[in-house]
């Protein structure tokens, strides 16, 4: 005898319920519906990704107009030549490198990632964090102030 749950759901009465994996799936595809809405309607203001499931960006994301907050996300890169009107917020990301051509207007804070390097091409208008990464560990303040000749803030 079939359960009754099993006859409800036959005759499209009952659905079963998604699984953890497909909603986490759909929540992935979601944002990134809305990160190509934000690209679409000029990349102007804000683009807030806080603690959001999610690995990669398109790569037709060349700017964000306002800040870029992506802290505490599985974010491993970042597309080239991206120009961020605000700050970036990189901090707790398991990023390892950033892109050829970024341009922060603001600052950059790449606080608690597995950052090793930072390209020759980096412009950051305001201050890096670089507190509690490999880099700091490598480099003394000088030594890092020396290389990264396109920061004006501090570091």
């Amino acid at each position: 005898m079939k359960k009754f749950s099993a006859i409800l759901e036959q005759h499209g009465i009952l659905t079963t319920r998604r699984t953890p994996e497909e909603r986490t799936k759909n929540h992935i595809i979601a944002i990134q519906k809305q990160i190509q809405q934000y690209i679409k309607n000029g990349s102007k203001g804000d683009l807030d990704l806080y603690k959001l499931p999610i690995t990669t960006l398109p790569n037709n994301l060349k700017n964000v107009g306002g800040y870029f907050n992506l802290p505490y996300t599985p974010i491993t890169s970042l597309p080239d030549n991206l120009n961020v009107g605000g700050s970036l917020n990189l901090a707790y990301t398991s990023i390892t490198s950033l892109p050829n051509n970024l341009n922060v207007n603001g600052n950059l804070n790449l606080g608690n990632t597995p950052i090793t390097s930072l390209p020759n091409n980096l412009n950051v208008n305001g201050y890096i964090n670089l507190e509690n990464t490999p880099i700091s560990k490598k480099y003394s303040i000088y030594q890092l102030k020396r290389m990264l000749l396109g920061i004006t803030g501090n570091i």
